[in-house]
Order: structure tokens, then sequence, then C-alpha cells
């Protein structure tokens, strides 16, 4: 399976599963990307962005902010953690917060323009995570120039020394 994301569902209304849990990870499991995109907006041009991401420890996500005004981001955890990192615009990190699903769901919140990324720390990771649409691929994400495209052997570098620079967090 080389897709990003699952098909939109469908109906008036929608309610997470067992099923759809593990067909999540299960589509994490496949991906290359380690990863895997259940969106939940009906349609992709929705004015609020709605999904349920599915991760794998080894995913890489671009350092990238979000620059339009109104592009706050909010995250929470269902299953799982992550180390959520925040950069200044040369690259360098300004903090590590954790967020786990236990022992209570956590939640974070950013405002647009903050360079972020995040490391999934554990197997099988699921979050919940809510935008402001419409979905305009062009405008959504600046990546950092100062991090490698992902895919690139550079990227799993990258990768490896923040695992091993946040391993105390």
């Amino acid at each position: 399976m080389n897709r990003l994301a699952f098909d939109n569902v469908e109906g008036s209304l929608f309610q997470l599963t067992g099923q759809l849990l593990e067909k999540g990870i299960l589509g994490s499991l496949n991906s290359p990307r380690k990863r895997m995109i259940l969106p939940l907006h009906r349609k992709q041009d929705a004015e609020v962005q709605r999904m349920i991401n599915f991760l794998q420890p080894g995913t890489y996500i671009r350092p990238h902010r979000h620059p339009l005004p109104h592009a706050t981001e909010s995250l929470v955890m269902i299953r799982g953690s992550i180390l959520f990192i925040t950069f200044d615009d040369s690259g360098s990190q300004l903090e590590v917060n954790p967020l786990s699903a236990l022992p209570f769901p956590g939640v974070l919140d950013i405002e647009p323009g903050v360079w972020h990324t995040f490391l999934v720390r554990e197997p099988d990771t699921i979050l919940f995570e809510c935008k402001k649409g419409p979905y305009d691929a062009a405008a959504d994400k600046e990546f950092a120039e100062w991090s490698p495209q992902e895919g690139s052997r550079e990227a799993e570098l990258w990768l490896e020394e923040r695992n091993r620079s946040v391993k105390s967090v």
C-alpha cells in the first residue's frame, strides 16, 4: 500500500471503532512512510480539517510550519506517545513536549507560524488532529529549508540524531 491516506469518511455521523483502529494501524505498518491518515472531514475542501493519524516509530515528519494566519493546529492523543518539538527560524531546538494518551489524553494546540515536528515513541500511536480548512496543498505547509527532504538518507540520519538527543525526555 503506497497511499498517504484512506478515503474520506462518508455519512452524517462518524464513530471510531476497534475495527477502524486496527485498519489504521495495519495501514501505517504497511506504509513505507510508517503512517496513515484517516480523514474525518467528508470533503477535502471542508472548512475544518479533522483526521486521525496512525503512526509508527521511525516515521519522519519533516519540520514545517503553517504560515497562514488562521492555521492553528490541535492534537489529541488517542493511543501511544510522541515528543513534539519546536524550533526557531534557524533550526535550533526550542522545546520538547512529551505528549501521551496515558494517564489521560494529552492535548497540544499551536498557533500559526511555529516550526515543529514530532517523534513517535510507541508502536501503534494514534492521534486526532484538527486544523482550519479548506486544505490547499500549496499553502498548508512551509517545510523548513534547514531540514532534510522526506525519503532521503539525510532524513534518516536527522531522525536518528533527534531520537538520540531527546532519549531522556
